[in-house]
């Protein structure tokens, strides 16, 4: 029951994993509803716009935060706190995924045609990974049905006929041959 009204955004964990997610998130959101100054330092905002802002941001606290910060009432104090708790993952965050990105390995080795592309962006590389992935999935899909080196299916438009069929027309066409075509009876051979 203590979380009766929606969040406008995930709650800052107690971990702090999400913490600059949350941060980008509380600042758009406070700077929306007119509250971005309560959160800078020398602010001269009133009594009730903090008072807002506190509501705001302790809604988007982890349990264990808000009672951490219980006594706390400046909506710049706690933000400063919590930059304080959690700002040193930006140094950490950071250089990693940079260094991540960099020594990025595919599994397809033998082939450089992901690195010859020149990815600068993440979302780009997955994009066509993402792709490439598809028509892969199409390929093997259309092998299973049918593999190479199968016979191949019968004509769509071929009917087959029984080998009575195929006598009776032969019996058919043998009888009539030669009238009206000047090789019939009654015809100079000459």
């Amino acid at each position: 029951m203590s979380n009766l009204a929606k969040l406008e955004f995930v709650a800052l964990d107690i971990t702090g994993n999400n913490y600059l997610s949350w941060v980008l998130d509380a600042e758009i959101h406070l700077e929306a509803k007119g509250l971005g100054d309560t959160i800078k330092e020398n602010n001269t905002v009133t009594r009730q716009d903090k008072a807002k802002a506190m509501i705001f941001l302790r809604h988007h606290l982890h349990e264990g935060l808000k009672t951490e910060y219980l006594t706390v009432k400046d909506p710049q104090v706690l933000w400063s706190n919590l930059k304080e708790r959690y700002d040193h993952q930006k140094t950490m965050i950071l250089p990693k995924a940079h260094y991540d990105w960099l020594q990025l390995r595919l599994q397809d080795f033998k082939s450089t045609q992901y690195r010859e592309k020149g990815f600068t962006k993440y979302s780009e590389l997955i994009s066509y990974l993402l792709v490439a992935e598809k028509n892969n999935e199409l390929l093997m899909k259309n092998h299973e049905s049918r593999p190479t080196g199968s016979t191949p299916f019968p004509e769509a438009n071929a009917t087959s006929h029984s080998g009575k069929e195929k006598k009776a027309r032969d019996h058919a066409s043998s009888r009539g041959r030669g009238r009206g075509r000047g090789r019939g009876r009654g015809h100079d051979r000459g």
